[in-house]
C-alpha cells in the first residue's frame, strides 16, 4: 500500500472500515490471551498443600492440623467375612476435631464430602480440607440424625 491509500472495507455495509492497525491490535489481543490462559490455569495448582503429593503417593493414613482443626483419616476395614478379614476397603474414616466426616468416592476416583458436596477433590485429605474451609467456625455433628 502506498502512503495515501485509503483503508479497505472488509465487512458488510454499515460496519465501518478495517485498517491494518485494527487487524494488528486484534491479533495482539488474541496472542496475549493465548499466552495468559495457560498461566492462569497453573494458579490453581499453587493452592495445593505441599504434602498432598507425598500422602497421595503413599496412600496411607493421615493426621494433621489444618486451619486450627485436627483432621485424621484412616482407611476403613473391609467386610468381616473370613475371606476378607484384614483387607482394607476403599472406604475412609475421616474425622474433623474427633467428629465424623462422611466422604463418598465418585466413579472417577475423586471424593466429595457431605459438607461441600458440590466440589470433588482428588484425595480424602483434600476433601477434608475443603470441608474445613466450608465449615468456618461451625462444628460437625457428633452423629447423623
Amino acid at each position: 500500500m502506498e502512503a495515501g491509500t485509503p483503508p479497505v472495507s472488509l465487512g458488510p455495509a454499515g460496519q465501518g472500515l478495517v485498517t491494518r492497525r485494527t487487524v494488528v491490535r486484534r491479533l495482539i489481543g488474541v496472542a496475549l490471551a493465548a499466552a495468559v490462559v495457560p498461566g492462569a490455569a497453573l494458579v490453581g495448582r499453587a493452592f495445593r498443600h505441599p504434602h498432598d503429593d507425598l500422602k497421595d503417593a503413599a496412600g496411607g493414613d493421615f493426621e494433621e492440623t489444618y486451619r486450627g482443626r485436627h483432621i485424621r483419616g484412616t482407611r476403613g476395614q473391609g467386610s468381616m467375612t473370613p475371606a476378607h478379614i484384614g483387607q482394607r476397603s476403599g472406604r475412609w474414616d475421616v474425622t474433623v476435631d474427633g467428629r465424623p466426616l462422611h466422604l463418598m468416592r465418585r466413579a472417577d476416583g475423586s471424593y466429595l464430602s457431605m459438607v461441600d458436596h458440590y466440589q470433588s477433590y482428588p484425595t480424602p485429605l483434600a476433601a477434608a480440607r475443603g470441608a474445613v474451609d466450608e465449615l468456618g467456625d461451625q462444628m460437625l455433628r457428633r452423629r447423623a440424625l
